[in-house]
């Protein structure tokens, strides 16, 4: 949705005209509003109507951090499982 909504904004822009145009969408201070309007709209959308998602979201986010925390040490042992089996360990 928000690229649909970055693509019409740009589409009528010259070439010329884009750097000028995404220049301020590059600051610190942008990316800072960013972050707080997505907050405020997760806040709007599922924790003031009493939703169960959050809980899920962090459950879920939990597992998929977990799973990615856990990868290199994963990938090592089957490496060396690899390893092992073309010695004939």
């Amino acid at each position: 949705m928000a690229m649909r909504r970055f693509y019409n904004e740009i589409k009528g822009l010259k070439v010329k005209e884009l750097p000028d145009h995404i220049k301020p969408m590059l600051s610190v201070d942008y990316a800072k509003k960013a972050v707080q309007r997505g907050l405020d709209n997760y806040h709007a959308k599922y924790i003031q109507t009493s939703s169960v998602d959050p809980l899920l979201h962090v459950c879920f986010g939990g597992m998929i951090f977990s799973y990615l925390v856990a990868l290199p040490e994963e990938r090592r042992h089957l490496e060396h499982a690899k390893h092992a089996k073309e010695h004939g360990h």
